[in-house]
């Protein structure tokens, strides 16, 4: 061969090479791209017949600009499963084999989540890839593995925590967690119980076991549950003095308080024992005691109260529905209604596998699974029964679970890690809200008097176990109509922000805060939420990474506080404690015209950083304004006066 031959021959390799190269781009333009995966459940049980399917994170991101519409029926309030509703026809997707293999074909470069919906209700919707996006590049070419969540079959029955903890052993630090510890016997642990971690939980109850007298006065019928000012002291005019209530040890060994008429000594006292307690390892307790055969709450102790403050609502005492006890109109000591038990109006978020039935005599009485290790046996069957949140109450009743072969366990029950977002989020989210259900109260109740059990979607607990989905506008909101004011509603802001609607990682509660309480860390934080990187945020928020720099741009200071051995974190700013639940903590500001800010005690999941007077709220008065953000973590340093 000449030279002329050879570079001839070169040339056309050249050209030849340059039509392929511009063949294979114009192929990988038009979408030729391919994905190959397994689907199996976490027994490595492959699942056959199921639907892999590709949402564009795009598609979230035009959600995320929307308004989140809490209602039933909603279109976008559930950032996967609602477009896949709209763009069911138009999403690619494949068809598993007999081996849960999959292979989707021809689609453009871009963001995707992976998401999975099985052919039926032996696995639930989602997959543990569904709720982080990835680029194509992350997975041509790399098969995946995505594993689905079992569920726990129609049939299924509650077992009971210990039942649980047998194979799961290192999930034993549950006992430790507020969820496990929020109904008690007064001062004693159950053998699924353990407040060691709470070292001031009892200090109300101790308070009242010593002996405490209380007056009950100025009674205003416009107020919620605290209608009575309450104080140890008898007040300055005793004729404002309804009745009083007095908390002593009996000599069988069990607390009791007695109540008197002060408007009519002649009316007889009458005598109650407290059996449990309601809360008290975080920021107040309160005192369930028995009348018939139900429990009712009275009196609320607030662990940071203080009876210098001036607001009512946040001494150390705080009157939880005195007016159940006296009537007014008759001015006569009375019980309770039977109406307003703690069975009928606040069990249902407590006990696992809670019922309820009324009885002819119209009292509510309330079922809970036999668990030997329980708090109390309320069936009065010799066992006792599981009066906390326990394991079935977020992966289902576990009976089936139980009795199956090992290749069948992870079929049988729900793990919410390997959900879609919304159906993990939604378990949490039932309680941390404030809707109205069958009940008509806030226990999110169906016909049936039964809770949601957990992998149902968010639409159908809305559609089917509340008749008010959410809180009410006008009492749990502050006046911008957008930060929560009430107590557990974190799910209604948490929807709502950012962290749930976006086209990179749709987060669910489980990313922040860990359920089974390993960490030991205060309200059940992964520990890398407060490290010294701030690293569960920085996975994200990488331009935020350098604390000085961000809020040098925030608010125009370089925040460095290292040298005097603090240290900001991402969500002392983001993480605002904008609803109140005890006595909040403390007074934040003392202003000069004699009006106070407040540090409120539970965190506004929005995540934003609200302003002091929320300036630029249309029709809001800034003197009514929520007084609480400037002073959480400003306040510590500041004198968020000259803010």
């Amino acid at each position: 061969m000449n030279l002329k031959m050879l570079i001839l021959l070169l040339i056309f390799i050249c050209a030849l090479g340059l039509i392929v190269y511009g063949v294979q781009a114009e192929g990988k333009k038009a979408g030729d791209n391919t994905l190959k995966g397994t689907v199996q459940d976490a027994s490595g049980q492959p699942v056959s017949k199921s639907t892999v399917y590709l949402i564009p994170s795009s598609d979230v991101e035009t959600m995320a600009k929307t308004p989140t519409e809490i209602k039933r029926d909603s279109k976008n309030d559930e950032p996967l499963e609602d477009n896949l509703a709209a763009n069911r026809d138009k999403y690619m997707k494949a068809s598993t084999d007999k081996k849960g293999n999959f292979t989707i074909s021809k689609f453009p470069e871009g963001k995707y989540f992976i998401y999975v919906e099985p052919s039926d209700k032996t696995y639930l919707p989602g997959g543990n890839k569904s709720n982080k996006a990835m680029a194509t590049s992350e997975f041509i070419g790399k098969p995946i593995k995505i594993l689905l969540s079992g569920n726990a079959p129609p049939d299924a029955t509650y077992v009971g925590t210990s039942k649980c903890l047998v194979c799961h052993k290192a999930y034993e630090t549950e006992k430790k967690t507020l969820h496990k510890l929020g109904i008690r016997v007064a001062g004693k642990d159950s053998k699924l119980q353990d407040v060691s971690g709470f070292p001031e939980f009892d200090n109300g109850l101790k308070k009242l076991i010593r002996g405490t007298k209380f007056y009950f006065y100025n009674f205003d019928k416009t107020r919620g549950f605290d209608k009575y000012m309450i104080s140890e002291k008898m007040p300055a005019d005793p004729a404002t003095v309804s009745f009083t209530a007095t908390f002593f040890k009996d000599t069988d060994g069990n607390l009791k308080f007695k109540t008197e008429n002060l408007k009519d000594p002649s009316d007889p006292p009458r005598t109650y024992s407290v059996e449990m307690t309601y809360g008290g390892g975080l920021y107040k307790q309160r005192y369930l005691y028995r009348v018939g055969k139900n429990l009712f709450p009275f009196v609320q102790y607030n662990t940071h109260g203080d009876d210098s403050y001036g607001d009512r609502a946040r001494k150390p005492w705080r009157d939880y529905h005195a007016d159940w006890l006296f009537n007014e109109e008759t001015k006569k000591l009375t019980d309770p209604p039977k109406a307003k038990s703690f069975e009928k109006e606040c069990a249902s978020c407590h006990y696992t596998g809670y019922t309820l039935t009324k009885t002819t005599e119209g009292e509510y009485i309330a079922g809970a699974v036999n668990d030997p290790n329980g708090e109390i046996d309320i069936n009065a069957d010799g066992i006792r029964n599981e009066l906390n949140i326990g394991c079935e109450n977020c992966h289902g009743p576990g009976s089936v679970h139980v009795k199956a072969s090992k290749a069948k366990k992870a079929l049988t029950i729900v793990s919410p890690g390997k959900l879609s977002t919304e159906r993990s989020s939604v378990i949490c989210g039932q309680c941390h809200i404030r809707p109205q259900g069958n009940l008509k109260n806030d226990q999110p109740v169906n016909k049936d008097n039964k809770m949601m059990i957990p992998g149902t979607s968010r639409n159908e607990y809305l559609v089917n176990y509340t008749t008010r989905e959410d809180a009410d506008p006008k009492k749990d909101y502050w006046a911008d109509g957008i930060h929560s004011k009430s107590h557990h509603q974190q799910y209604t802001d948490f929807i709502k922000s950012k962290k749930y609607r976006n086209g990179n990682q749709i987060l669910s509660c489980a990313d922040c805060h860990n359920p089974h309480g390993t960490t030991g860390i205060k309200h059940q934080m992964k520990a890398e939420v407060r490290d010294e990187k701030n690293s569960l945020c920085i996975k994200c928020h990488k331009e935020t990474s350098d604390i000085k720099a961000h809020t040098a741009t925030k608010v125009g200071i370089a925040h460095d506080l290292q040298p005097l051995q603090m240290k900001i974190n991402c969500i002392d700013c983001h993480a605002t404690k904008t609803a109140q639940t005890g006595a909040g903590m403390g007074k934040g500001l003392i202003r000069k015209d004699g009006k106070n800010y407040w540090m409120n005690d539970i965190t506004s999941h929005l995540f934003d950083v609200p302003r002091k007077d929320n300036v630029g709220v249309k029709g809001v008065d800034p003197g009514k304004a929520m007084p609480i953000p400037y002073t959480n973590a400003c306040g510590a340093c500041h004198n968020v006066e000259g803010l």
